[in-house]
């Protein structure tokens, strides 16, 4: 069980980022990134299931969890920019990088920007998606992320244990181990600084706009100069048949995606949804330590 994490703030060219660390500060560093609308210590049940001779760095991208609420995302060059400029300061090489949803295009960017800096790459489930939607997309032609509808999402909370209840039996998140979804909330939630109550880490718009962004953030054509080896964990994908709905428990990973990378494979997950890393913690925690894991193996080690 590792000691409580040690958090800081580092402050980038444009952006303050809050970031955690775990483990031992002279150990091969592993990177997380987080997926939209989270924050760095939804990996929690994931790190528990690491070795402490790891050094161990969790990062809420910026307008998430505790670092600076600036604008809006609808341009993903910002995140990877900000965790390009923290893993500078930090001074880390040989690294682990690991990044779920939009952290792994997020990763994806920042490895593309620093040949060298990382051992290896692990993506779940990373928002890169078929090449044709990137320009036919729902939501295309939306002007102002506030008419997204995850803009809706209700904001104000009495604190994380309402927002536990209200979640813990709603699809996907019913899926979660209740572990996960404790630290999900827990750390989700700020005190709300004009009133009473707690207000969303991630605010709504701020949320919808990254969705937004993501159909101007194709890297198709740019991935060959991520030279580290990448392994990709796609879960469940998108019944063909049936109709178009936002259900974020479906994989949006391009199953060709590997094909784009010089040094990459891909490994299908079907019986896991979206949020691998709250599902199966254990099953993520053996992909990141293990570079070579089977689908097969990863299950029968998370049991």
């Amino acid at each position: 069980m590792h000691a409580d994490p040690h958090h800081a703030f580092f402050d980038g060219s444009d952006a303050r980022i809050s970031y955690w660390e775990w483990g031992t500060p002279s150990g091969q560093p592993i990177l997380l990134i987080h997926a939209t609308g989270f924050h760095a210590r939804v990996w929690d049940q994931t790190i528990a299931r690491l070795p402490e001779s790891y050094r161990i760095i969790s990062v809420d991208m910026r307008g998430h969890g505790q670092s600076e609420k600036k604008g809006l995302l609808l341009d993903w060059s910002l995140v990877a920019k900000d965790v390009g400029e923290l893993v500078e300061h930090l001074n880390l090489t040989n690294v682990i990088g690991v990044g779920h949803s939009m952290g792994g295009h997020c990763l994806s960017q920042v490895a593309r920007a620093h040949p060298g800096m990382f051992e290896r790459l692990l993506l779940i489930d990373p928002v890169m998606m078929e090449p044709e939607r990137y320009t036919s997309n729902p939501y295309h032609d939306l002007k102002d992320p506030s008419e997204h509808p995850v803009a809706r999402r209700r904001d104000a909370w009495t604190g994380w244990e309402e927002m536990y209840e209200r979640f813990k039996d709603r699809h996907p998140y019913s899926l979660w181990k209740p572990e996960a979804l404790e630290d999900y909330c827990r750390y989700g939630v700020r005190h709300n600084e004009n009133g009473d109550g707690y207000r969303l880490a991630c605010p709504p718009v701020m949320e919808a706009s990254v969705y937004m962004g993501s159909v101007n953030a194709s890297l198709y054509g740019k991935l060959e100069a991520v030279t580290a080896p990448v392994t990709i964990l796609r879960a469940k994908g998108r019944d063909p048949d049936a109709e178009a709905v936002m259900d974020f428990a479906i994989s949006p990973t391009w199953d060709q995606l590997h094909k784009q990378f010089p040094n990459a494979r891909d490994v299908s997950l079907p019986h896991l949804s979206h949020f691998i890393p709250m599902q199966d913690p254990a099953l993520a925690a053996h992909f990141i330590l293990n570079a070579d894991a089977t689908a097969d193996e990863a299950v029968a080690a998370a049991k």
